[in-house]
């Protein structure tokens, strides 16, 4: 027989922590006032939170092209990345269109772009991130994305979690302009973390099953 969730927890069917919620929610009211004009704006000529959705992840991935040939252009278009991520979400609730596909989306969206990115720096010629700290750093953070759905979905929410993809882009400028060799030993230090998360959350599910 199917586990319900508890009467005083909302399922909810996106990948945010009990401990992100409160300040996403605040956030993204926040954005939502202060980019009213251009939501309306994007509105009016018919651009919805998939067409954003999908733009970003356009963006992401025309880093791993760029960064071969003109490694400033691929930071660019990553930065663009980020930003248009935190407009599909306020243009969807401005819309009246959010919603568990469209949160689905947009997760899937940014892993993508974590992947990409991280295979593209393992296949450099003198690659910049290791072949075993690239692909543990990937698998762990889809399991953990998947795991906190699961869990969310169930009404078992993480209480925290670890998102090191912001840390580790930051750290991509530093890595090529500052300070190489040193973006494997961050992902390591990320890859416990999101380790030990794992853990939790498959035990976590598994319990409640």
């Amino acid at each position: 027989m199917p586990t319900q969730a508890p009467d005083n927890i909302e399922a909810k069917a996106d990948c945010y922590s009990a401990q992100e919620r409160g300040a996403m929610e605040w956030t993204q009211r926040l954005r939502g006032r202060w980019l009213g004009p251009l939501l309306s704006l994007l509105a009016s000529v018919g651009v919805t939170a998939n067409h954003v959705t999908g733009l970003s992840l356009l963006c992401g991935l025309a880093f791993c092209p760029l960064y071969f040939w003109w490694p400033p252009a691929a930071f660019v278009m990553l930065a663009l990345h980020v930003l248009l991520d935190g407009l599909d979400g306020p243009l969807a609730r401005h819309t009246g269109t959010a919603s568990r596909k469209g949160s689905l989306t947009d997760s899937t969206a940014d892993q993508t772009v974590i992947a990409a990115t991280t295979i593209t720096l393992m296949a450099t010629p003198d690659p910049v991130i290791g072949i075993l700290p690239g692909g543990v750093y990937i698998f762990l953070y889809t399991l953990v994305v998947a795991f906190a759905m699961v869990r969310n979905a169930l009404g078992i929410p993480y209480s925290w979690l670890v998102r090191p993809r912001f840390y580790v882009y930051g750290w991509l400028l530093v890595e090529t302009y500052l300070w190489p060799h040193t973006i494997d030993y961050v992902l390591w230090l990320f890859n416990a973390l999101l380790a030990y998360k794992m853990a939790t959350g498959f035990f976590k599910i598994r319990n409640k099953m």
